[in-house]
């Protein structure tokens, strides 16, 4: 059987990314690669290494500021103890709340989602 790894999302601006994910969610900065011969950095971050954890792998293309955010990529979800708090935190980071904290559709769970600076959403699910 396999475990999942990472996600891997491409950024404009690899330093504002990282900080955006290590100040809005606590993430730390688990390994970096630069390959400048392939014109590309690629960093992981998370909540501890991949043998235990899933990881968000950030690549930076030389160069490029600005992706295409396409209609397939839907979203990625972090839990935290405190969704309110959490969409301030990321706020102060650089993220934007594009749904405000309330329950979910249908149900009680709470969640919310912001952007972070490249425009990826990001659901928060409030967990105990």
């Amino acid at each position: 059987m396999g475990s999942f790894l990472h996600t891997m999302l491409r950024v404009g601006n690899l330093q504002k990314s990282i900080d955006f994910y290590c100040n809005a969610f606590g993430m730390k900065e688990m390994r970096r690669r630069d390959v400048p011969e392939g014109k590309y950095t690629n960093v992981f971050v998370g909540y501890g290494e991949d043998t235990d954890n899933t990881l968000i792998e950030m690549t930076y293309n030389y160069g490029v500021e600005k992706y295409e955010m396409g209609g397939a990529f839907g979203h990625l979800a972090v839990g935290v103890p405190d969704v309110a708090a959490a969409c301030e935190v990321a706020v102060a980071a650089g993220g934007t709340v594009t749904r405000p904290p309330g329950p979910v559709k249908f149900g009680t769970t709470i969640i919310a989602f912001v952007k972070d600076p490249d425009g990826y959403a990001i659901e928060l699910v409030q967990r105990a």
